[in-house]
């Protein structure tokens, strides 16, 4: 049986398996019940998307799997992938689920699990959920009114923002920083420009706009000429480029140099030693 899910989870074309209607309401369906055969009890999932014009039908695939073994859905929308894992820690939820392909093109989609803890989802579940698809599990229909969705996006949003702010950016002040802010049209384009905003810099934000087919097109980590020019023509101080689901980041300084990922773990490990 070839394994579906691997380190980044399920991915592929949206709208083929796996990522067809009917395999994904499997999906939801098998992981809510075995779950439940786990915790004795129907399982509570959180779920977040990035902005692919198939995010919607494909959350909704998995939510009427779902509820079919009696599961209760949180949907937090639109958030970014440590989003979902930081709600899935907190609300308590027993999985978190991130629909998203990550620096992907919009015609890919993709189904990652996180644990309780925001780590990775124990890959024991993932492979009896492959079982249950090549299996072709069979799923009750849900109808709309039986669905057991809790309608607070905006709540959810706004509890990971506030940890961001108050907790990870505690007594961080960005005040008369000017920050250009590339959100890849992807899960970071509402949350980012709020949260420096919140601290305090002076935001300019490009690719902020997502339509569902422009994530990742020609912005985001993966393109950084655009970002690089912006910070130049800008004199910012600082440029922040995120991928779809805002789980990377990488930067461009005042000078306009690139700073990979080893350059901020210097970053960091001078930070931690000082």
């Amino acid at each position: 049986m070839k394994n579906l899910f691997g380190t980044d989870g399920m991915r592929g074309a949206a709208g083929e398996f796996p990522l067809d209607g009917p395999t994904v309401r499997i999906v939801g369906f098998s992981l809510a019940r075995h779950l439940t055969n786990a915790l004795g009890r129907p399982p509570v999932i959180v779920l977040g998307r990035d902005t692919r014009e198939s995010g919607t039908w494909i959350e909704r695939a998995l939510i009427e799997g779902a509820a079919a073994s009696d599961a209760e859905c949180h949907s937090a929308g639109v958030i970014t992938t440590p989003g979902v894992a930081f709600l899935t820690r907190t609300l308590p939820a027993d999985v978190g689920v991130v629909i998203s392909a990550s620096h992907n093109p919009f015609q890919d989609n993709g189904i990652k699990l996180f644990a309780p803890s925001g780590r990775k989802f124990d890959e024991k579940t993932e492979r009896q959920i492959e079982g249950d698809i090549f299996a072709k599990l069979a799923v009750a229909e849900t109808k709309a009114g039986e669905l057991r969705i809790a309608n607070d996006a905006p709540d959810l949003s706004n509890r990971y923002l506030d940890f961001l702010m108050h907790e990870i950016g505690r007594e961080l002040s960005l005040k008369n920083l000017r920050v250009v802010v590339d959100c890849a049209n992807g899960a970071a384009s509402e949350l980012a420009p709020r949260l420096f905003e919140g601290l305090g810099a002076k935001v300019i934000a490009i690719n902020n706009k997502p339509d569902g087919k422009n994530i990742n097109r020609d912005s985001g980590s993966l393109h950084m000429d655009s970002l690089h020019k912006r910070v130049i023509s800008e004199r910012a101080d600082i440029g922040i480029a995120f991928d779809g689901d805002a789980d990377r980041s990488l930067f461009i300084d005042a000078s306009g140099n690139y700073v990979d990922g080893d350059a901020t773990l210097w970053v960091l490990a001078n930070y931690y030693q000082a």
